[in-house]
C-alpha cells in the first residue's frame, strides 16, 4: 500500500479566501508529484485585506476550515502535513496603501495557522506573476497538457502543446502564456520545469484590473 501524503493551500484572495487540501502519492513523476485534490473549504467573511484595522478578525476567520482540514486529515499524517497561505491583490494593494497594517495581518495569519498540527511553511504575499504563473499550471495540468495516465498503466507526457491563461480576480487580471521569444522586461519572464520538461513563461498582472477594483474605478469616473 503507497503513502499517501497531503498538502494544505489557503488561496486569500481580495475578496474571500479558500482552503484546498491536496493529495498525492509518495512516488513522484520526473521530479514532479501527481496531486489530486481531496477537500475543499471556503472561508465566512471577506479577504484577510478586508480586516485592515480589525484586529484577530483575520485570524478568526480561518478557524471554521482548519478544523475541517483537523477532521478530512488523518491524524497521523498531520505533522507531515505541509501547510501555506498565499495572498493576492487584494494584500498586494493593503500593502500599498499601509505596508504596516497588511504587515500585522500577515504575522496575525502566521500565529493562528502555527498553532495547529501542521507543517507550517509560510503566509506571504504572491507577486502577480507567481500568481499567473500557479494560474496557468493549474489550467494545464486539468487538461492534462502535462501529464496523462496512458492505458499501459504508466504516466506518459502527452506531447502536447500548452494554452494560454487569463485570469479575472477580484483585484487583478493575470495573463500568462508559453513563449520562446526574449522578453524586453525579465520581470515578466518565468521559468518553471515539471515532469521533466522546461517551460518559459511571459507572465503579467494588472493590478486594479480585477472584477470588483474595476468596477470602483467605474464608479469613480461616472461620478466624476
Amino acid at each position: 500500500m503507497s503513502i499517501v501524503q497531503y498538502g494544505i493551500v489557503l488561496d486569500a484572495g481580495s475578496s474571500h479566501t479558500s482552503m484546498y487540501i491536496y493529495k498525492w502519492p509518495a512516488g513522484k513523476q520526473n521530479g514532479t508529484g501527481i496531486v489530486t485534490q481531496h477537500s475543499e473549504c471556503e472561508v465566512q467573511g471577506g479577504g484577510i485585506s478586508s480586516y485592515a484595522g480589525k484586529h484577530g478578525g483575520a485570524a478568526k476567520s480561518l478557524e471554521g476550515c482548519m478544523k475541517h482540514a483537523l477532521k478530512e486529515i488523518p491524524t497521523s499524517r498531520q505533522h507531515q502535513t505541509p501547510l501555506c497561505l498565499g495572498a493576492t491583490a487584494g494584500m498586494r494593494l493593503l500593502n500599498i496603501v499601509n505596508q504596516t497594517e497588511s504587515e500585522r495581518v500577515l504575522q496575525e495569519v502566521e500565529k493562528k495557522l502555527r498553532s495547529y498540527p501542521f507543517l507550517f511553511k509560510g503566509a506571504s504575499i504572491l507577486s502577480g506573476q507567481a500568481e499567473g504563473a500557479y494560474g496557468w499550471v493549474t489550467v494545464n495540468y486539468l487538461l492534462e497538457n502535462f501529464v496523462k495516465y496512458g492505458f499501459v498503466g504508466h504516466w506518459l507526457n502527452p506531447g502536447r502543446t500548452t494554452i494560454g491563461a487569463l485570469d479575472l480576480g477580484g483585484a487583478s487580471t493575470q495573463i500568462t502564456f508559453q513563449t520562446s521569444q526574449e522578453l524586453e522586461n525579465q520581470d515578466n519572464l518565468m521559468k518553471l520545469t515539471l515532469y521533466g520538461q522546461n517551460y518559459t513563461l511571459y507572465t503579467h498582472s494588472f493590478l486594479c484590473y480585477g472584477q470588483d477594483q474595476f468596477i470602483r474605478k467605474l464608479l469613480a469616473h461616472l461620478i466624476k
